[in-house]
């Protein structure tokens, strides 16, 4: 569960701009349960339909917030390691079972982790732990980091725009049937990643029991 409403969110979108959505990005990478993603779309939508939010500092804004977020994960995985990871991570929603996934799929593919994480619910807050966890070199670690958190911040970022730009031309009905359809797809899209996220979490407890 998140510790603010997505109305409160969006109430710190307007007040504190950038900023709040880089804190947000930024903070969910270390685990916190805040919606870093949807506040990222919910500004590029702003961006788009209105002149309350420039999209280039948007995209920048969710950039830096997640290189700086994942950047602290590293540092704190790289000082306190697995032994304490394993002790007070579910403070933070780091569970065993997540624990055991990221780590099988960081062994195997390092840096496709690490930019790949800013794409997967179950691994955003554990790609910057687990690699400072698993002593990643800093420079292999950052490249990737970099590539993933600008990669992220610019597809959702700008795809989301495009569609608030567009829907500001759309007007009566029209635009209340847009309305329901993008809120549809996104409980839609929320669902799916919930689901999966619960199936790539039993792999590894299967794995064992087979064992």
């Amino acid at each position: 569960m998140s510790f603010f409403s997505m109305h409160q969110l969006i109430e710190l979108l307007h007040t504190y701009g950038n900023v709040a959505l880089a804190t947000v990005v930024a903070l969910e990478c270390l685990g916190l349960p805040l919606p870093g993603e949807t506040l990222l779309i919910a500004a590029a939508v702003i961006a788009g339909t209105s002149d309350h939010l420039n999209i280039v500092l948007v995209i920048l804004a969710a950039a830096g917030g997640a290189i700086i977020g994942q950047s602290a994960g590293y540092w704190i995985g790289w000082s306190v390691g697995f032994r304490l990871l394993r002790r007070y991570g579910r403070y933070i929603g780091l569970t065993d079972r997540r624990m055991a996934f990221g780590r099988a799929l960081f062994r195997r593919h390092g840096e496709k982790v690490i930019i790949a994480s800013r794409f997967i619910v179950v691994l955003r807050t554990l790609a910057g732990l687990l690699a400072g966890a698993n002593h990643m070199p800093l420079v292999r670690f950052m490249v990737a980091n970099v590539v993933g958190s600008v990669a992220w911040a610019t597809l959702y970022g700008f795809g989301a725009y495009m569609l608030g730009h567009e829907a500001k031309h759309v007007a009566g009905p029209l635009a209340i049937g847009f309305t329901v359809l993008v809120v549809v797809a996104i409980a839609g899209a929320a669902l799916y990643a919930r689901r999966r996220e619960h199936q790539l979490l039993a792999q590894p407890m299967r794995a064992r029991t087979a064992k």
